[in-house]
């Protein structure tokens, strides 16, 4: 009876380690971090999809391309201030990730950007996405959808992304 107490915690204990990482992918030495992407008004022609990426390996890699379903086209985008005005641009060699490093696609910085959506976006839903690295390869993910107007993503709502 005690052995089958000690199997059932050790199950439970990873079963809870696994839906901790449900949200987590890996592809090559790259790590992908809680995708997310914000909730949008019904009739919204563009959205922007966000993610932490980390390079666990000795050479860079590069984010170099997107696609979905849900919209006309996706890019690869960064957001900057050029003399005082906020610009955004399609970055066409992708988004370095060097080495040993991470890097943060995040509202108002480097971003995913969904251009003639074919819906709007619901919070609590998944939208599916396919990122390509120069390295690495393709990987499907999915995104969170979050809170209308959202900084960052509260993962813990998602019950399909662990913490």
């Amino acid at each position: 009876m005690k052995l089958l107490k000690t199997l059932a915690a050790a199950a439970a204990a990873t079963l809870f380690a696994f839906a901790a990482q449900a949200g987590d992918y890996k592809v090559g030495d790259l790590v992908l971090e809680q995708p997310w992407t914000r909730a949008t008004p019904p009739n919204a022609k563009a959205g922007g999809g966000f993610v932490t990426i980390t390079n666990q390996g000795a050479d860079a890699d590069r984010l170099i391309g997107a696609a979905a379903g849900v919209s006309d086209r996706v890019e690869i985008h960064e957001m900057a201030v050029v003399d005082g005005v906020m610009k955004m641009r399609e970055l066409e060699n992708g988004i370095e990730i060097p080495a040993g490093e991470t890097v943060m696609l995040q509202p108002g910085g480097l971003h995913i950007m969904f251009m003639g959506l074919n819906g709007k976006f619901e919070e609590g839903t998944m939208i599916p996405v396919t990122l390509t690295f120069e390295k690495a390869g393709t990987i499907d993910v999915e995104l969170a959808v979050g809170a209308m107007g959202s900084k960052t993503m509260n993962h813990s709502k998602h019950h399909n992304h662990g913490n």
